[in-house]
C-alpha cells in the first residue's frame, strides 16, 4: 500500500513553501467557495442504490430508514455522494492521507494504549491518499448542516465553519514551523482540550466539556460487555437484539450454524497474523465463546459487521472485538490512486497514518464467506473510552468550540502523511480560505437538503424500501 506523495518534504523548506504557493495557481483559495449541482451529476439516489447491492440486502432498509430521518443523517451517510461532487471541482494536488468521510461525528474522544484521554478521528473507512482540501470541506459542510438542524440562524452556522476551518489553517502552521517527530507525536489530549476550554468564555460549553470528557472514561469495554451480554446456561453470551445485534442461530438471510461459525474462527485466525508478536501473544490469552452480526452506523448500515466476544481467566475477564467489513473507497473512482489488494488493510494503514495513537488490537484479513465471495474484514476493540459529541443537543457556543477542536485535530492528522509547510504556505496567514469554505459550506449543504428530498421521494414512489429502528 503506498501512502500520499511526499516528495516536497525532502527539498529545502523555502522550496517547499513556494511549492504550496504555487499550488494556489491549480486551484486558487477563493475557488473553493464555488460549487454548482453539475450538469452530468449522477443521479443521488443511483449512487446510494449502488452500495447498497454490496451489502446485506435485509440491512439496506435500515440504512435507508436512517438516512431519511434528517439532513443531517443523511449527510452521514452520503460520503459515496460528495465525494463524487469533490472529484469534479479543481484541486490543489497538494496530497494527505484523507479520513475520506470528515463529518462532525467522526471525531471524539478515544482512549490511548496508555490509558490517555485523546481527541482524535474515528472512522476510516473510506480512508485514501487525496487533495487535503477534500476532508476540510465535508467537515465544514457537516457542521453547516449540523446547525441547521439545531435551527441556528445562517450567521451562527458561518461562526461555526470559521472557527473550525480557521483553527485548521492555524494548527498546520504551527506544524509547519515544528520539527518532523514533533508533528508525529502531536497529540491532543485532555491538556490540550482544557486549553481549548479557557479561552472560551461560554460557561455551559466549558461544563458540558468536562462533563463529556468524564463520561467517556466511563465507555470501557466493560461497560460494552455488561450492555451487550448475558448470563446463560454455557456462561456469557452476546445478548440477542435482532436485527441489530443477531447471533450466529438467529440469522434467517445468510447461512449459519457450523459453516458461519468456521468462517468466522477462520476470520479470527487470519486477523492474528497482522498482529504484531506481542499482541498476538496477548491474544492468545482470551478463547472465541460468541459471535453476532451487528448493525453500525449510518452509512455503514449493511455492510457486514461481527461481533467475536472472547472470555480470558473467567467469565468477568472479556475481550470485545469488532470485525468491519471494508469495501473499497468512496474516494477511489475519483483520485485515479493505486487500487489496493485488501481493503481491510488499506483501513488500518490509513490509521495508523492519521492517529497518533490506535487500538492495540487493530488489525485486518480476508474471508472468503459460504456465498463464495471473498470480503476484506478489519478488526479492533468495540468501546474502549469512546467520547460521542451530540451536535444536535448543542448550542452555538459549544457546536463552535467542538468545531474548532475537530479542525485543528484534523491539521495534526493531515501533517503526519502530507507536508505541512507546503499546505500551511498555500492557506497564508489571511483568512482567504476560511471565508471561501464558508460560502462552499452553506452550498454544498443546500445540495444536500435537495439529495434527502431525493430519498424521501424514492421511499414515497416505492423505488426505495426504508424501515425505521
Amino acid at each position: 500500500m503506498t501512502v500520499p506523495s511526499t516528495f516536497t518534504a525532502c527539498l529545502p523548506a523555502a522550496e517547499r513553501a513556494a511549492y504550496g504557493r504555487r499550488a494556489r495557481s491549480r486551484a486558487s483559495r477563493s475557488c473553493h467557495g464555488w460549487y454548482e449541482t453539475a450538469r452530468q451529476r449522477p443521479d443521488p439516489v443511483e449512487v446510494i442504490e449502488r452500495q447498497s447491492a454490496r451489502r446485506v440486502p435485509e440491512l439496506v432498509p435500515i440504512r435507508y430508514g436512517r438516512m431519511l430521518e434528517s439532513p443531517f443523517r443523511f449527510y452521514r451517510g452520503a460520503a459515496a455522494i460528495m465525494a463524487a461532487d469533490l472529484g469534479t471541482l479543481p484541486d490543489t494536488g497538494l496530497q494527505v492521507q484523507l479520513c475520506g468521510d470528515a463529518h462532525p461525528l467522526n471525531f471524539r474522544l478515544l482512549a490511548s494504549p496508555e490509558r490517555r484521554l485523546v481527541f482524535d478521528i474515528n472512522d476510516f473507512d473510506e480512508t485514501l491518499p487525496g487533495p487535503f482540501e477534500w476532508d476540510v470541506k465535508r467537515l465544514a459542510s457537516g457542521f453547516v448542516t449540523a446547525g441547521r438542524a439545531n435551527g441556528f440562524s445562517a450567521a451562527e452556522q458561518n461562526g461555526i465553519v470559521r472557527a473550525c476551518v480557521r483553527a485548521y489553517r492555524e494548527r498546520m502552521r504551527e506544524l509547519a514551523g515544528m520539527r518532523t517527530l514533533d508533528i508525529w507525536y502531536a497529540q491532543d489530549d485532555a491538556d490540550r482540550i482544557r486549553e481549548l476550554l479557557a479561552s472560551s468564555t461560554d460557561r455551559e460549553a466549558r461544563r458540558r466539556t468536562a462533563r463529556a470528557t468524564a463520561r467517556a472514561r466511563t465507555r470501557t469495554h466493560l461497560r460494552a460487555f455488561a450492555k451487550l451480554t448475558r448470563v446463560t446456561a454455557e456462561g456469557r453470551r452476546l445478548a440477542p437484539d435482532p436485527p441489530l445485534l443477531t447471533p450466529l442461530d438467529r440469522l434467517s438471510a445468510e447461512p449459519s450454524g457450523t459453516g458461519r461459525e468456521k468462517e468466522l474462527r477462520t476470520l479470527l485466525e487470519g486477523y492474528a497474523r497482522t498482529l504484531p508478536p506481542e499482541r498476538r501473544h496477548l491474544l492468545r490469552h482470551y478463547r472465541l465463546v460468541d459471535m453476532a452480526r451487528k448493525v453500525v452506523g449510518v452509512g455503514s448500515v449493511g455492510t457486514r459487521c461481527w461481533i467475536l466476544l472472547l472470555l480470558g481467566r473467567d467469565d468477568d475477564d472479556p475481550l470485545l472485538l469488532q470485525a468491519k467489513e471494508a469495501q473499497e473507497s468512496v474516494l477511489a473512482a475519483h483520485t485515479g490512486g493505486e487500487r489496493y489488494d485488501n481493503q481491510g488493510r488499506r483501513v488500518v494503514t490509513g490509521q495508523h497514518l492519521m492517529q497518533t495513537t490506535s487500538d492495540i488490537f487493530l488489525g485486518w484479513t480476508h474471508v472468503t464467506s459460504l456465498d463464495g465471495q471473498g470480503r476484506d474484514f478489519y478488526v479492533r476493540q468495540l468501546w474502549d473510552w469512546k467520547g460521542i459529541a451530540r451536535p444536535e443537543t448543542m448550542g452555538p457556543g459549544l457546536l463552535t468550540l467542538f468545531g474548532r477542536l475537530c479542525g485543528a485535530s484534523l491539521a495534526r492528522a493531515h501533517a503526519r502523511s502530507g507536508d505541512p509547510l507546503a499546505i500551511a504556505a498555500y492557506l497564508g496567514g489571511g483568512d482567504r480560505f476560511d471565508r471561501a469554505l464558508t460560502e462552499f459550506a452553506q452550498s454544498y449543504a443546500d445540495q444536500n437538503e435537495r439529495d434527502h428530498e431525493a430519498l424521501q421521494a424514492a421511499s414515497r414512489s416505492g423505488r426505495i424500501r426504508a424501515e425505521r429502528l
